[in-house]
Formats: structure tokens, C-alpha cells, sequence
């Protein structure tokens, strides 16, 4: 048996017995859920995606995350066990009628896969509107159904990236690295994955220049890390702002790995890119955060990315959604 498997036994057994400690604490401790590993595959998501957005004009409407969470109980987490016919035959029961109720009756774990992959994608797919303007300059808005989430990377910037996760890093101490690094040059704008709130920015010793946002439900901390020297961020960020997904928050640089503020101290420049989930306020700054894996995710967001425009006088890099807005704004002033 190779490490990589005897690794993922040991995980997938934590899991199950921090299932069954949280059902054993009863009214001794808080109800939330205290670890989770997220090893949804790229196909996995992608089918289950597209399968969802498929189904808004039927009658019955498919949830991507209700049938994720069907195979996190089928394959007790492990999705190197993954295939697509799987997928495919619990849409097709829901497509003819059956509940996902009845469907998982007899999966023990199922509520909890669905709270924990629901806390990492409740916020992707969904309405939104789009607008477009005409040769005349006549803008018009359009509904639409899909991914509402982008790549943290803006549009036709190029970055390189490969799966990460749980690396091991020495700067400080030994650790693992629990974000995903994009490698792409400094100045690149950086996007806002998803709308929330800025509740960080400044300067840490091992991220450098950073921002962190949260999602409106709380359960997202969106953590990016490693940005530019002396400007940082989009000059309109500020702590307790709400920013829009697909609105430029900062650029890339290598600060960081220095307790000296403003200090290049990383070898290449990159975007690190983290997502912590919170069930619970103790869980933001503690020693059991929950931090997941994002690989699959970016390739995922890939389809997804915020076309951005250049101010010459500032130098700044606005969403060109953003730019509409500001555009609009000054008609009526």
C-alpha cells in the first residue's frame, strides 16, 4: 500500500470519528462541524456543475452540491474512487422524481458531507445579470443561470499553477502549506473570487501584504496573499468594505516571509490563494482552522474570469463591470 493511500485512510477514518465525537457532545459543546476534507475532484465538479445548469428549465431542478454530497457518502470522502456514471445515476433519479431524502436514508454520513460541501459551494451557481451594450451604447441587462464566482486571476493574464496542497514550508517553521500558490507577475490584477466583506488587510510576516474577504453567509474566508510592493491593493479597498465578485482587489507581487514591513523576501512572485471554512466564530484564529484544498476549484473557476480595464492616469486596474458602474454613476452627477 503506497503512502499517498495510507494517508488517505488515516484522513478518511479522522473524519469519521470527528463525526461520530461531534454526535457524542450532545448539549457539552456547540453543534458545528469541526474538520472537513475536501477531495471533490475537477471532473466531479464539472459534470455536477453542468448537470445543474442543465436542469433550470425542467420541471425538476437538479442541485449540484446534493449530488456531490451523495458521492462523499458513497465513497466515505475519497474521490479517487470517482466515476462519472455514479453521477450520473443519482441525477437521473432525481430527474425522475425520487427525493434526495429517500435516496440517502441510509447514508449515516450524508448531512454532514452535505453541510461541508455546501459550506465551500453555496455560493457558485446561481442568478446574476449580465449586461451588454449595443453598437448605439444602449445597455441592457440580461438574467442568467451559472457560475457567479471567478479565477482570482483576471482575464488574459497568463499563470501557471499544480496542486500544492499541504506542501511543506520551513520559513518560521515547519508547516504545511495550506493555500494554492499561482505563479504570475507582479502588477497582475488580483479578482475578488466571491462578493463579501474585506475584514483583513495588511501586513503579515509570512503572507506579506495581504487581504482577507468573507462571504455574506459567513461560512467563506477568502484569503489572498503575497501582493505587491508599495501598492498592494486596488486604492479603493478598505477594511469593512463590500466588494463585488469579479471586482479587481489588488495586485500580485512577492512580499512577504520578513518582519519587516513591505519586504520582497519570496523568490517568485505569486498569488496565494486560501479558503478557510467557519461553521463558528471560534474557528477563525485558532489552532484547528479549517483550510481546503483549491486546485480544483481554480480549474474550475477558470471558466470564469473577470475581464479587467487600465486606467493611464492612475494605473489602475478596474472590472470592466465596475467600470459600467462608475460610468452610469457620473451620467447622473
Amino acid at each position: 500500500m503506497n503512502l499517498k493511500r495510507v494517508i488517505s485512510l488515516f484522513l478518511m477514518a479522522f473524519v469519521a470519528t470527528s463525526i461520530i465525537m461531534l454526535c457524542m457532545t450532545g448539549a457539552k459543546e456547540k453543534d458545528f462541524i469541526r474538520y472537513v476534507e475536501f477531495n471533490v475532484t475537477y471532473p466531479a465538479l464539472e459534470t455536477a456543475m453542468k448537470l445543474d445548469i442543465d436542469s433550470q428549465d425542467d420541471e425538476i431542478k437538479l442541485n449540484w452540491i446534493d449530488m456531490l454530497a451523495y458521492l462523499g457518502a458513497k465513497y466515505s470522502g475519497d474521490f479517487s474512487s470517482y466515476k462519472e456514471s455514479d453521477l450520473k445515476f443519482i441525477a437521473e433519479k432525481l430527474s425522475s422524481g425520487e427525493k434526495i431524502s429517500d435516496l440517502t436514508k441510509e447514508m449515516k454520513y450524508y448531512s454532514y458531507y452535505r453541510e461541508a460541501y455546501g459550506a465551500v459551494l453555496n455560493g457558485f451557481l446561481g442568478e446574476y445579470t449580465e449586461k451588454s451594450t449595443d453598437e448605439n451604447g444602449k445597455t441592457t441587462e440580461i438574467k442568467k443561470y451559472g457560475l457567479k464566482v471567478y479565477s482570482p486571476i483576471a482575464k488574459t493574464f497568463p499563470y501557471s499553477h499544480y496542486d500544492d496542497f499541504g506542501a511543506s514550508r520551513t520559513y518560521g517553521y515547519k508547516r504545511q502549506h495550506l493555500g494554492h500558490d499561482m505563479m504570475a507577475a507582479v502588477g497582475t490584477p488580483i479578482i475578488a473570487v466571491e462578493s463579501g466583506t474585506v475584514e483583513i488587510m495588511g501586513w503579515n510576516q509570512y503572507g506579506g501584504w495581504r487581504i482577507g474577504i468573507r462571504s455574506a453567509d459567513k461560512k467563506r474566508y477568502y484569503y489572498y496573499a503575497h501582493l505587491r510592493q508599495n501598492r498592494p491593493y486596488q486604492c479603493d479597498m478598505a477594511e469593512g468594505k463590500t466588494v463585488n465578485a469579479g471586482d479587481v482587489i489588488g495586485y500580485v507581487g512577492r512580499t512577504g516571509y520578513s518582519t519587516k514591513e513591505n519586504t520582497n523576501n519570496i523568490d517568485t512572485s505569486h498569488l496565494h490563494f486560501g479558503l478557510q471554512l467557519i461553521f463558528d466564530e471560534s474557528q477563525k484564529e485558532c489552532d484547528n482552522e479549517i483550510w481546503i484544498n483549491l486546485y480544483p476549484i481554480t480549474l474550475l473557476l477558470e471558466k470564469n474570469k473577470s475581464e479587467v480595464c487600465r486606467i493611464s492616469e492612475t494605473k489602475e486596474f478596474y472590472s470592466i463591470s465596475s467600470m459600467q458602474e462608475i460610468a452610469e454613476k457620473n451620467k447622473t452627477t
